[in-house]
């Protein structure tokens, strides 16, 4: 958020005269009141300035995107999760490949039959398979996709800045957003997906909410 001139103005005088009530911040800039209320609160709602009753105001020393900061790391996967897209482990590599174009996405989670993540293919995997002519059709998606444990996952309850540091560290696109399952703690029910698009979006969403 970029301050306006009145507003840096307004920062000055609490930095040097602080704690000072809004009607003395008014009568060092010759306005009043009302009129230094909007930037007073948006000073106050972005974090710059703090207030307390029958005190009045005093430097907070937080810049704003400490913020946003603040709040990424309070938004949580569950909320922002998206349906998977699956397959299922005896699908063929042809099928993963028709799977993945049709739904538009860049990775595919593989399940077993009873729901049960085992396995993430990308694009990437079945270019890679496609290069080696091979026939797609006969090979299974078993073959070449990435198995448990050595899958990168998120849990509902993770915020969305931890989930976004998992695919900035491991250099991947998409994240299997899972539970353990109740019969055997060692496989996990798959129940959604982050993506560097669900960021994108969130990040978005926080810029906006800046910007009131």
């Amino acid at each position: 958020m970029e301050l306006t001139k009145r507003q840096e103005q307004i920062l000055q005088i609490v930095k040097e005269e602080g704690p000072i009530t809004g009607e003395q911040i008014a009568e060092r800039l010759h306005l009043t009141r009302a009129t230094l209320r909007p930037d007073l609160s948006i000073l106050t709602m972005s974090g710059y300035l703090d207030a307390r009753p029958r005190v009045g105001y005093f430097y907070a020393g937080k810049k704003a995107n400490s913020v946003i900061s603040e709040r990424l790391h309070k938004l949580l996967v569950n909320d922002y999760k998206a349906l998977p897209i699956v397959v299922q482990e005896s699908a063929s590599a042809y099928d993963a490949t028709v799977t993945l174009f049709l739904e538009d996405v860049g990775t595919l989670f593989v399940v077993n039959q009873k729901g049960l993540l085992v396995g993430v293919v990308s694009r990437k995997d079945l270019l890679r398979a496609a290069i080696g002519n091979k026939a797609l059709e006969e090979m299974p998606v078993s073959i070449i996709m990435s198995r448990m444990p050595n899958i990168i996952t998120c849990l509902p309850g993770e915020s969305l800045y931890s989930a976004a540091k998992k695919l900035i560290d491991f250099q991947i696109d998409s994240l299997p957003v899972v539970r353990e399952s109740e019969q055997d703690p060692r496989q996990f029910e798959l129940l959604g997906r982050i993506t560097k698009t669900t960021i994108a979006k969130a990040f978005v969403e926080l810029g906006e909410e800046s910007e009131v």
